[in-house]
């Protein structure tokens, strides 16, 4: 089974060029999907200057910012391989651990899979505000869904392409996140977890959510729940 990665990128002039060829590298990889949100950082002309060079690799541009669920939206109808993954456009998530994420997937056990950096044993993760945030949704997803999830806000998703085209996406920011588990849920979808590495960066380093998208979460999961 092949696979197309989504990448949402914003800001990313520092690492952007580091993960596409990480992404590359892997075996599965047939579509690399490049969505740059509105960077003015240099992310766009160096996406710029490499687009058409690779065959695999498909660039779009949104004429500025829109958020990380936008830029996810705009990618996903281009998507024609068996699988999609999400990917940051950041260091955090190794693509070498795509091949554990996608293998529940593969061999036909679930749609949908998730990557968790709680169960992973080596990570570094200490229990920050970041931390505290992810565990409070995790557990209001699994109350609201019965998801039965140690990591809700994970970067690593990975869903049956079909599956992740038929979903009524329309969120625009972070709170994609929520929205993907609340629909996949909802469709009655059993979402698997396996551990992932995870190499966290701080907000001096670029890391971009806030406490704000905490709270936009939890009401995604919420409303949608009541939907």
């Amino acid at each position: 089974m092949t696979l197309s990665v989504l990448i949402p990128a914003y800001q990313e002039r520092k690492t952007i060029a580091d993960i596409i060829e990480r992404v590359l590298r892997q075996p599965r990889v047939s579509q690399v999907i490049i969505v740059d949100d509105g960077s003015t950082d240099g992310t766009r002309e160096f996406l710029e200057s490499i687009d058409g060079k690779d065959p695999r690799i498909q660039i779009c541009f949104h004429a500025h910012n829109r958020g990380k669920g936008a830029a996810i939206r705009t990618a996903l109808p281009f998507a024609h391989s068996d699988i999609c993954i999400i990917q940051d456009a950041d260091l955090e998530y190794s693509p070498m651990d795509f091949e554990s994420v996608i293998a529940p997937i593969v061999n036909g056990t679930t749609k949908v899979v998730y990557g968790s950096r709680v169960l992973h044993g080596e990570n570094e993760y200490p229990i920050d505000r970041f931390r505290v945030g992810s565990y409070i949704v995790t557990k209001a997803a699994n109350w609201l869904y019965r998801a039965k999830l140690t990591d809700e806000p994970t970067g690593y998703k990975a869903f049956e392409t079909q599956f992740l085209q038929s979903l009524p996406l329309e969120s625009t920011g972070f709170e994609i996140c929520p929205e993907l588990t609340a629909w996949t849920r909802k469709r009655g979808e059993t979402i698997i977890e396996v551990p992932i590495r995870y190499d966290r960066r701080t907000v001096a380093e670029g890391k971009k959510i806030r406490w704000t998208d905490g709270t936009m979460a939890l009401w995604t999961l919420l409303r949608l729940r009541l939907k």
